[in-house]
């Protein structure tokens, strides 16, 4: 896996350096970013594709707040 890095410290995922630690990364478009996708469904974003004009118009789907 590439190096992903994450500046979200309350992250489950979240590794020293601002690195992501998860074994696989669900990103969709902001529009989306309220949907609710159990992790059955986070691999493929529930199967459906979107475009982004830009990264700022992306989120992470991966989050999972520290305990």
């Amino acid at each position: 896996m590439p190096d992903v890095k994450c500046s979200v410290a309350n992250c489950e995922y979240w590794a020293q350096g601002n690195n992501c630690s998860a074994n696989s990364i669900a990103i969709d478009i902001d529009q989306h970013a309220k949907a609710d996708l159990s992790a059955e469904f986070a691999e493929d974003l529930g199967g459906h594709q979107d475009r982004a004009s830009s990264a700022a118009n992306t989120c992470c789907h991966t989050f999972k707040a520290k305990k």
